[in-house]
C-alpha cells in the first residue's frame, strides 16, 4: 500500500498511517457486504430446486434488494455525516448480518422477496458511507488509489466467496440443514462479528486518531479543509440542491446504466461458469469463478495509481469501466471455455479498476453535505441497475435468443454508458484543482520541524 505522495512530509506520513490503520478493516467489511449481497447467485440452483422458485421469481427477488437499498441510501449517508462512520458503519454491518442469516428461512416466494427487501434496508448506505469516510481521510490526489484499495474487498469477496460459498453448499444435509441454509447462516453471522470488531478499529476523523501526532492531525485536516473550500463554490451544499443538481443526476444515470451490465454479470457468473464447465455449482465452479476477480486485484492496483498520477479520470473511466468491460461481456458468449473465462476475467478487471476512478471523478466536484448526498444518490440510483439487470437478462434470454442474447444486452448497456460519458458536456469535465501542497500545510510542516 505504499506510494509516493504529492503532499508534504506531515500529510504524507498521516496518509500512510491511515492506509494501514483504516483500509484493512474497511476492506474486510466490504468483503462481507459483497459476500452477503451476491451469495444468492451461488444458492440459485439449490434454492430453486428446494423451494420451487421460478427463474422470474428468483430474478425479482435478487433485484428487489436494490429497490430498498436505493430508497434508504441517501438518508443513511446523511446520518453518517452527522454521527460519524464508527457508529453508523458498524450498525449497518450488524443489522445486515442478522438479516443475511435469516435468508436461511427464505422457503417461499413471499419470504424470499421480504428478506431480500429487508437486506437492502439493512445494508443501505454502506458502500457510499465508506466512500464518504475515505473523503474524510484521503486528499484528492491520492483518492483513486484509496478507492481502488477498497475495491480489493470487492474482488477479494468474489475470489474467496466462490470457494467458501461452494464449500458451504457442499455441507448439504449436515445437522439437518440444506447447503444453502448453512451458507446464508454462516456468512451472515460472519458479518455480525466483523461489525462488532470494526467498532473498536474505525476512527471518524483525523483529529480523533490516537495513532497520529497532533501535527499530523492538523496538517492532514488543513489539506482536506482547503480542498473542500476550493470546491464549495461549485458544489451543491444541501440535500435538496444535490438532488436537483444536473451534474449529479448525469453521474447517477451514467452509473445506473453500467451497473446493469455489472450486476447482470455478477449475479449469473456462477451459473455461466457452471454451463461453460458442464458442472453443477460447487467447490470447483467456485474456484473457477474466482479467477476473474483474482486478476482484477492486480489490475485495480496499477490502473488507479496511473490515474492518480495522470489525473485523467474521464478518459480512463470510459476506456476501462465501460468500453473494454462491455466488449468483454459480449465476447464471453462465444468461443471455447478458456476464451470465455479469459473474456470474463478481462471484463471483471476493467470494471473494478474503473469504478474507484469514477467515484474519484465525482468526489472532486462535490464538498460538504453535497458530497455525502451526491455519493449516496449516485450509488443508490446506480444500484437500481442491480434490480433491472437480472430481470432484463431473463427477459432477453427467454424471448430473444438465449444466453448469448442476454450477454449482448448487458454488454450494450456498458457501451451506451461509455458513449454517454465520452460526450459529457465540456463544462462538467474539469473540476477546480486542489492544491497539492497548500500554504497552510507548508506552514504546519515548518512549525513541526522547528
Amino acid at each position: 500500500m505504499t506510494s509516493t505522495s504529492p503532499y508534504g512530509e506531515l500529510v504524507s506520513a498521516a496518509i500512510q498511517k491511515a492506509r494501514w490503520r483504516l483500509l484493512p478493516m474497511l476492506i474486510v467489511m466490504y468483503i462481507m457486504s459483497i459476500l452477503d449481497r451476491v451469495n444468492v447467485g451461488f444458492a440459485k440452483q439449490a434454492l430453486q430446486i428446494d423451494t420451487g422458485l421460478s427463474n422470474s421469481a428468483f430474478a425479482l427477488g435478487a433485484g428487489i434488494f436494490f429497490v430498498s437499498y436505493a430508497i434508504f441510501e441517501v438518508p443513511s449517508n446523511v446520518i453518517l455525516s452527522r454521527v460519524g462512520p464508527r457508529i453508523w458503519l458498524c450498525r449497518i454491518m450488524v443489522t445486515w448480518g442478522l438479516v443475511a442469516s435469516a435468508m436461511m428461512f427464505a422457503t417461499t416466494e413471499t419470504s424470499f422477496y421480504v428478506l431480500r427487501f429487508l437486506l437492502g434496508i439493512a445494508e443501505a448506505g454502506f458502500y457510499p458511507g465508506v466512500l464518504l469516510t475515505l473523503t474524510y481521510w484521503f486528499p484528492a490526489k491520492v483518492r483513486a488509489q484509496a478507492n481502488g484499495i477498497l475495491l480489493f474487498g470487492f474482488a477479494g469477496a468474489l475470489v474467496i466467496g466462490g470457494p467458501i460459498s461452494g464449500a458451504l453448499l457442499d455441507m448439504n444435509g449436515i445437522g439437518g440443514l440444506k447447503g444453502w441454509e448453512w451458507m446464508f447462516l454462516i456468512e451472515g453471522l460472519m458479518a455480525v462479528v466483523v461489525g462488532i470488531v470494526a467498532f473498536f478499529v474505525i476512527v471518524d476523523r483525523p483529529h480523533n486518531a490516537p495513532w497520529l501526532t497532533t501535527a499530523q492531525q492538523n496538517a492532514l485536516q488543513a489539506v482536506l479543509d482547503q480542498e473542500a473550500a476550493e470546491k464549495s463554490a461549485d458544489s451543491p451544499q444541501t440535500v435538496w440542491q444535490t438532488l436537483r443538481n444536473p451534474r449529479v443526476m448525469f453521474f447517477a444515470l451514467n452509473f445506473f446504466i453500467v451497473q446493469i451490465a455489472a450486476y447482470g454479470l455478477i449475479f449469473y457468473l456462477p451459473t455461466q461458469v457452471a454451463q461453460i464447465l458442464g458442472q453443477k455449482i460447487g467447490l470447483l465452479v467456485g474456484f473457477v469463478t474466482s479467477i476473474p476477480w483474482l486478476l482484477a486485484l492486480f489490475v485495480v492496483y496499477f490502473v488507479t495509481r496511473w490515474s492518480d498520477r495522470n489525473h485523467d479520470r474521464r478518459r480512463v473511466t470510459v476506456a476501462t469501466l465501460y468500453t473494454i468491460f462491455g466488449v468483454c461481456v459480449c465476447l464471453s458468449a462465444h468461443g471455447s471455455p478458456i476464451f470465455a473465462i479469459a473474456a470474463l476475467s478481462i471484463g471483471a478487471s476493467t470494471y473494478l479498476s474503473g469504478t474507484p476512478i469514477f467515484y474519484a471523478f465525482l468526489s472532486e466536484r462535490l464538498s460538504g453535505l453535497g458530497i455525502a448526498t451526491g455519493i449516496a444518490l449516485v450509488n443508490s440510483i446506480g444500484n437500481l441497475g442491480g434490480f433491472v439487470a437480472p430481470n432484463l437478462r431473463t427477459y432477453v434470454e427467454q424471448n430473444h435468443g438465449g444466453s448469448a442474447a442476454g450477454l449482448y444486452a448487458l454488454g450494450s448497456a456498458a457501451l451506451l454508458a461509455a458513449l454517454m460519458l465520452a460526450l459529457m458536456p465540456k463544462g462538467w469535465r474539469v473540476a477546480k484543482k486542489s492544491g497539492a501542497a497548500t500554504a497552510t500545510e507548508a506552514v504546519l510542516d515548518r512549525r513541526a520541524r522547528a
